[in-house]
């Protein structure tokens, strides 16, 4: 038996007679995730976090205090019970563990590996409070990814209710889609999901990076809905394929949710942007990441730049993966340039460690003026101000103030634009009656519902760019209130 083995079973012995205090679990120690040698992983696109063993999950979950008051719950959008799956983990009960967790979320092994636990149900935990320090809180994303990654996922059905005789329509095929196509069917629904793309998962599959979230694990998890009987059709764009009226009214669709995200990439404005060598992140990632430019030659003939000199402009999750993938293109420097400090990066703690692990170099108080180009109108540099912090805006984040007479040339082939992303303008377009905001988003009420009779929405189009546990969080709200509409309400 080994020593963390020994430690184990000692602590377990205590928890079974009652006799684990407060104190011992306080003192055992954060749990590290195992990863991938950063030198190794600059050259494949395998899943960097490797997952816990079961030694490690069962010692995290011993740090959990079990607090009556749960106030890890208040910080989940989907209000898992948190402070019970993982008890069931510290008593080896992993499949009950999943259980817990799915009665209220749909994709554990996708939030566990990718949803920001240390602003959401992490930044609440008692444990990580005593020490004033979120990153000793009980690490619950882990936790969560290692009980779906222990049990099979796909084996189980939910089950589904007698059919009703209504049909639903979901257009997009995200984490907030997967949620009320999953949740209208088992209500005995007749449910079909669209997808402007060629594959099903929205963001999942397009946006994340396989070595963030393997695409084998939301294609499992779209597995699951093809055999509760949704039916999935790609390849189609409401607005354009047929529009959402026409859904409704020619197609027979008694009622629609609609979560097709924030698709429209921002730009800066700048001189220089049309020149060849400039990316959105989502035309970036896209290519990378759906379409495996990662395989050209050997695969795959997805076009992408072949790039020496690349610099991502942003401090996001979107600009750490594409600055992330540019190295595992066979970038030999990668430069991330955000215009406010570390401290303010929107970004995982964790997403930028890896990130500096892997050889990007951050430049940051700095932001492109203009983006310069040669002969051949390719890029060539680009041209940056140096910024200080000024006072807090809208954000909460501190303004940065521009250094006038800072100007200085940064050599690049390549630059991709990573500074978030709108609302793709078609629905608008082609939907009379819908009410939106002033920035294009859906205007919806508490219950997820629109100014249309029998169209809900949620997801990014709602909130602007958000999370994949955000968007489900409404997903579920909006799935309820349709089953109640549909079930008489109508």
């Amino acid at each position: 038996m080994t020593q963390k083995e020994q430690s184990l079973q000692e602590l377990l012995d205590k928890l079974k007679t009652g006799a684990l205090k407060p104190a011992d679990r306080f003192a055992i120690s954060s749990q590290p995730m195992p990863a991938q040698d950063p030198i190794v992983r600059r050259n494949n696109i395998s899943e960097v976090a490797l997952g816990y063993t079961e030694e490690q999950a069962r010692l995290e979950a011993l740090r959990c205090l079990q607090c009556k008051n749960a106030p890890c719950v208040q910080g989940c959008p989907v209000r898992i019970r948190i402070r019970d799956f993982i008890a069931e983990i510290a008593g080896g009960n992993y499949q009950k563990a999943l259980e817990i967790i799915k009665e209220n979320s749909l994709l554990p092994a996708v939030c566990g590996r990718v949803c920001p636990q240390e602003v959401q149900c992490q930044e609440k935990c008692t444990v990580g409070l005593k020490f004033k320090d979120v990153d000793k809180a009980v690490a619950i994303g882990r936790l969560e990814r290692f009980v779906a990654d222990w049990c099979n996922r796909s084996d189980s059905v939910p089950h589904i209710a007698p059919a009703t005789g209504k049909k639903v329509a979901v257009i997009g095929s995200g984490p907030g889609g997967i949620v009320v196509a999953a949740d209208t069917r088992r209500a005995g629904h007749e449910v079909t999901l669209f997808e402007a793309f060629h594959k099903p998962g929205g963001v999942m599959v397009y946006g994340i990076p396989e070595f963030r979230l393997p695409k084998k694990i939301v294609l499992e998890e779209i597995g699951v809905l093809k055999k509760m009987g949704v039916k999935i059709v790609c390849n189609f764009i409401v607005g354009r394929t047929r529009t959402l009226g026409q859904l409704m009214n020619e197609d027979g669709y008694d009622a629609v949710y609609v979560g097709v995200g924030a698709g429209l990439p921002w730009f800066m404005g700048i001189e220089g942007e049309q020149l060849i060598g400039v990316y959105s992140a989502n035309e970036y990632l896209t290519r990378a990441n759906l379409m495996k430019a990662y395989q050209f030659g050997k695969g795959a003939d997805t076009p992408i730049a072949i790039s020496e000199q690349v610099a991502v402009i942003g401090g996001g999750n979107v600009a750490m993966d594409a600055a992330r993938t540019a190295v595992r293109l066979g970038a030999k420097n990668v430069y991330l340039v955000y215009r406010r400090s570390e401290k303010e990066m929107p970004a995982r703690v964790e997403e930028v460690h890896h990130a500096k692990e892997e050889g990007v170099e951050f430049h940051v108080l700095q932001n492109p003026k203009r983006i310069l180009g040669d002969e051949q109108g390719r890029v060539r540099a680009i041209e940056c101000l140096r910024f200080e912090l000024g006072e807090p805006d809208a954000s909460g984040r501190r303004r940065p103030v521009a250094l006038e007479g800072s100007e200085f040339q940064l050599p690049v082939d390549t630059v991709i634009i990573a500074i978030g992303n709108g609302a793709n303008p078609l629905i608008r377009q082609t939907t009379p009656g819908l009410e939106f905001n002033k920035w294009g988003n859906i205007i919806v009420d508490d219950r997820c519902k629109t100014s249309l009779e029998g169209v809900y929405a949620g997801g990014d189009i709602v909130l602007g760019a958000a999370t994949i546990i955000l968007a489900m969080g409404q997903g579920r709200i909006a799935a309820a209130a349709m089953n109640e509409y549909l079930a008489g309400e109508k």
